[in-house]
């Protein structure tokens, strides 16, 4: 299980914003949990290489080292381009993290850009195949690479191709819950093989009434259909 830190919600406070988002992530580590920073951070190879010492590696300066967040794992935006992620991915490598490349997101305006025909197949599966072609990179014994994919529950229609395309990758799954997404309808992201998922709900378990009970419904309905 992870907590997924919205970095902007952090962010837009500050110098106490990021010691907040410091503290969260501690105490998560504390309870077991994974911290997935959720930036979605992309920019030319040299901010990127930036970006990647804040999130889960380190800046040397003449005093020493200063450390990053030290996330488990952290989301990117691939939109730049292959050369654009090799920072991001070196620096995971580096520190034994893992990345989540936007592929194919929940929100509506998705379709906008992510699923426009290209001359060979819809952008989405480009940035897939980009996903599974830096995969090895970040490979596990258990044969699951650390180099993951963002693919929304509110169009589960995708999940049995982005599975062909990224058959080692682990998903991030966002969208379950007020945006509309169905637990029953991930199956296909947990295909036969080496294949996991991680979902993401947050205003559907904290907006409920007992989100301890919220939280364990969902992963009871992921287990039972993941398992299936």
């Amino acid at each position: 299980m992870a907590v997924k830190p919205q970095l902007a919600c952090f962010e837009r406070l500050g110098a106490p914003g990021w010691a907040a988002l410091e503290a969260a992530c501690a105490a998560a580590r504390e309870a077991g949990l994974m911290v997935v920073a959720d930036g979605k951070r992309g920019d030319v190879p040299v901010t990127a290489a930036a970006y990647a010492q804040a999130l889960v590696g380190e800046t040397p300066t003449p005093w020493g080292p200063v450390h990053g967040l030290g996330a488990d794992a952290f989301t990117a935006n691939p939109l730049l381009g292959r050369d654009a992620l090799e920072p991001l991915v070196a620096a995971a490598e580096e520190a034994g993290a893992g990345i989540f490349a936007l592929v194919r997101t929940s929100n509506p305006g998705a379709a906008d850009v992510q699923d426009l025909p290209a001359p060979e197949a819809p952008l989405h599966e480009r940035l897939a195949a980009i996903v599974d072609e830096l995969s090895g990179r970040l490979l596990g014994e258990s044969g699951l690479s650390g180099m993951g994919a963002v693919v929304g529950a509110t169009e589960p229609q995708h999940f049995a191709r982005m599975r062909e395309l990224m058959p080692s990758s682990v998903f991030l799954i966002p969208g379950v819950g007020a945006q509309g997404g169905q637990p029953e309808l991930l199956g296909a992201a947990f295909a036969a093989g080496r294949a996991a998922g991680l979902v993401a709900a947050s205003r559907g378990i904290a907006a409920d009434p007992d989100p301890a009970a919220a939280a364990e419904r969902l992963r009871t309905a992921v287990w039972e259909i993941s398992t299936a």
